[in-house]
Parts: C-alpha cells; structure tokens; sequence
C-alpha cells in the first residue's frame, strides 16, 4: 500500500497542504511548532480514522474553520483509490472510499495499515493497563474486522450493565434477573476477544525476541505475556462470583476489558529494571513486530510513522532502524525531524528514493 499523495484541509495548525509523495522514504523538517506531527497525524487518520495522539475529532478543526478535510491517494498494487476523512463542526466525522460513505468505522480498519513510532511510545511501559489494551486491540483491528465489531459490541455491553448498576445504587433497589440480560452478550463477545487477544499475543512474542536481540545486541531475556481474568476462569463464572461486588461498586469489576500486556525483561517488570536504552530497543522491537504480523496476516504491507526518533534514539540507531524496516521490505516510511541535514545523511546512507519537505 503505497500513499501517492495527501492533502490537508483546516487540519490542526495547518490551513491547506498537498504533498506528491515517495513511495519509499518521506521526511518532514521544520522548526519545533510548524505541525510535522500533525502530518503524520494526518497520515494515521487515513488508517485508523483517529488522531494516534487521542485528540477528539472536533478539536483537530483548526481554530475559527468549521470543518476539517484529509485525503489520500493510495496505490493498492492494482489500482488507485481515494480515502477522504471529513469532520464538520456540527456533525458526524464522514469516512469515504472512492466517493462511497462507510457505514461502520470497523468496514474502514485495516484497508491502509500502519504503524507509528513516537515519544509516546513510552506510555505503554508506565502507564495503566488501558494504553496496552488500546495498542493491542489496535494491533489487531488492523488484521480483523471482525474483531473490532466484536470489541466495539462488548464495550456497548459493559457500559449498559453499568449505567443500570449505577440505577440499581441511586435507587436503593437491586433486581439480579435484569442484570442477567447482559450476560449472553459479554460471554459471546468477551470469549471471542480473549481467544483472538491470546493467540495474536503468543504470535508476536517470538518476532518482538529477534527483534530486540537485532537492535540491541543485548543478551536480556525479554518477553511479553498477556494477562486476563478468562485465563482461568470462565466469563460465566466470573461474573456469578462477582455479583454482589459489582453491585457494591456500581461497575462490572471482571472481564476482558481488565486485561493487560506484562513487559519483562529477565523476569522482571520492565518499568522496574530496564533502562532507557532497553525500554527504547524494546519498543522498537515491539511495533517492528507488529508491522510484520500485520503483513504477513493481511498480505498488505502497512505504512511506517516515524515521529521525532531523533530526539529519542542516536543517529547511528535511526540508521540501523530504517535499514532493518528497508531489508524487511516494510514499505513507505514517513520521518519528522528538527535538522533537514541530518535527516538528508540518514537517508542518502540508505540510498532509497526520499523526499524531503521542508515546512516553515
């Protein structure tokens, strides 16, 4: 999947853009505040159809415009097609291939697949077990539709058991048989996701190993390990045991959207042990890993957003970084940077058709 060309409408901080594009490397340079983020921003809502920093849609409408427009012209190998995303002020966002409206975000995922590399990449080894249950779920909407209809059915779910959890606590009254109605559904929906999560984990594991042993040359043990309540217990079970603590709470305290991804190193919490260095290698690892899972179960090559690795890794390190994605024949690569001239001595090392775009 290559990107021929992107234009921006009232996006952010930029009024209107129209960018002819390589079909290799694509570097974007500028001053801090010129909105090369915003590009790649850009780039991730003609995959995701969202902004990979988690802004609400309406507030990517540049200030005092009504609306915001992004379009992409994508070479799928056989033909060209045009992915338009428009937010209007007022209404709903509407995501269009080739003139045609979709009717569900989930008929959208996976046509362009991507992956990101950022600062914010971090986050998935300090924060809560949300950001890694987001970046999972992520991972595989992107090789399955199927499981982000699942995945948005279940969220569905649990929100209704709770609003009438929290109706039960205002009201004084508890009526178990009216729960139960919700029952069917998070066993459907939530065995589902826990089968795919689990065998899309054990999948990856071996990759982000090689991986991370290739960029580092460290001799750690890393490994991640997926961890949920249906790991030794049926939903079922689960939630008859759980009962009267969820009446307590107001909240469904059990389930697949408990689930969390356990980065080690050498048996230990990687947040505890590993460095910088580590952490850094091993995030890297962690989405090379999954831009190869992606090609091989779609058959599609995914774009790769780089996002002021600079800032976060040496040079020779981004170096070693885009001739392994090269040699891997990942496909189109997307670069920010502060400094044009240390992105133009990467890039010509490589040797691979580039386009620089300087933005002011």
């Amino acid at each position: 999947m290559i990107i021929t060309n992107l234009k921006i409408q009232n996006f952010k901080n930029h009024q209107e853009r129209d960018f002819d594009l390589s079909k290799q490397i694509n570097c974007f340079v500028g001053n801090n505040g010129v909105g090369k983020t915003n590009i790649l921003d850009a780039l991730h809502y003609l995959s995701m159809a969202k902004s990979f920093l988690g802004n609400k849609d309406l507030n990517n409408i540049k200030t005092d415009e009504d609306f915001f427009t992004i379009e992409g012209t994508i070479d799928d190998g056989e033909k060209e097609n045009i992915i338009k995303i428009q937010q209007p002020k007022d209404a709903k966002k509407i995501i269009k291939k080739n003139d045609k409206s979709f009717d569900r975000m989930a008929d959208h995922i996976g046509f362009l697949p991507s992956v990101i590399i950022s600062p914010y990449d971090s986050n998935l080894i300090s924060d809560s077990g949300e950001s890694r249950r987001k970046f999972l779920d992520a991972m595989i909407s992107q090789t399955d539709s199927e499981y982000l209809f699942n995945l948005m059915q279940y969220q569905k779910t649990v929100q209704q058991r709770n609003a009438l959890l929290k109706d039960f606590a205002r009201n004084r009254y508890f009526d178990a048989d009216s729960l139960e109605i919700y029952n069917e559904p998070l066993i459907k929906f939530g065995t589902r996701i826990f089968e795919k999560r689990k065998e899309f984990t054990n999948s990856i594991v071996p990759l982000i190993q090689s991986y991370y042993e290739t960029i580092s040359k460290g001799k750690e043990n890393i490994t991640v390990l997926y961890e949920s309540d249906l790991s030794d217990n049926s939903f079922g079970d689960l939630l008859q045991q759980n009962l009267e603590k969820d009446r307590i709470l107001t909240y469904t305290a059990k389930g697949i959207h408990k689930d969390d991804l356990l980065f080690e190193m050498n048996g230990i919490a990687m947040k505890k042990t590993a460095s910088q260095g580590q952490q850094k290698s091993f995030l890297i690892a962690l989405k090379l890993s999954q831009m190869n899972r992606i090609k091989e179960l779609t058959g599609k090559t995914p774009i790769l957003l780089l996002d002021d690795i600079f800032d976060k890794l040496d040079d020779s390190r981004v170096s070693q970084l885009i001739e392994l994605v090269n040699q891997e024949h990942f496909g189109q690569i997307f670069i920010t940077d502060t400094n044009k001239e240390r992105t133009e001595n990467v890039v010509k090392r490589i040797n691979e058709e580039s386009k620089i775009f300087e933005l002011q």
